[in-house]
């Protein structure tokens, strides 16, 4: 792709490797205020508390955001058992607390295979997910707990990385809309002692990787014309019927 010295009539995809502590709707910010290009969008948020795989779609590419965000996704997290939060993650207050059981690798695998396949999951209070108009997240907030859908998802592989109770390392591949932290405080309510996940990285997305990703950090000290050579274009990575 030739340089480019302004971001007025980019159109491509740019892999972003999301540090932790921002939200997805902050990395467009700051690639919005570096390029100083308003079309700028994600498809696939990531919580504040993961790191990973953004794929960032700028100019006309946009409009190929419900096609790349249709597609399948590797996770590689920790979870640890004996604590549940409110979030089911790190950054929720702590619910309860259980010793954990005695578990091997091979007890602990036959648990987690029981997660792999076509299942229903139920959206957690604190998430994005919207009922009647409103965020679920500003409920929870407020202490609300209202009824949810459970929404269709499948797993296609729940890997048991390592194991050092209490911490429990995995790579997970789902589906779209699939709540990883919702999987790891699953396990533990079938555990009997509950989990909540304190570690995520996506790793994969489709068809691209996270090696192939550039730092955010990295991308605003880098100069347009640097930026737009790893701009992925359109045509090579959507079908040509959308």
């Amino acid at each position: 792709m030739r340089a480019r010295t302004n971001a007025d009539d980019w159109e491509g995809i740019l892999l972003v490797h999301k540090p932790i502590g921002m939200t997805s709707h902050d990395v467009v910010t700051h690639l919005r205020r570096h390029l100083g290009l308003k079309k700028i969008g994600h498809a696939g948020t990531l919580d504040p508390m993961a790191s990973g795989l953004l794929i960032m779609l700028i100019g006309r590419a946009t409009k190929a955001s419900h096609y790349f965000s249709s597609k399948d996704k590797t996770y590689q997290g920790i979870f640890q058992l004996g604590i549940t939060t409110d979030t089911q993650d790190s950054d929720g207050q702590v619910m309860e607390e259980k010793p954990v059981p005695e578990l091997s690798e091979d007890d602990l695998k036959k648990h987690m295979a029981h997660f792999v396949g076509d299942q229903y999951q139920l959206p957690p209070m604190y998430s994005a997910k919207k009922i009647h108009g409103k965020p679920l997240y500003k409920m929870a907030r407020k202490g609300l707990e209202v009824e949810r859908e459970r929404r269709f998802i499948h797993v296609y592989a729940f890997d048991l990385l390592s194991y050092h109770s209490p911490m429990v390392e995995f790579r997970l591949t789902c589906s779209k809309g699939t709540y990883v932290r919702t999987v790891a405080h699953d396990v533990g309510q079938q555990l009997g002692c509950g989990a909540h996940l304190t570690q995520l990285c996506r790793i994969r997305s489709g068809e691209f990787d996270l090696e192939r990703a550039l730092p955010l950090e990295s991308i605003e000290n880098m100069s347009l014309a640097s930026i737009s050579r790893h701009l992925i274009p359109l045509r090579e990575a959507v079908p040509l019927s959308l």
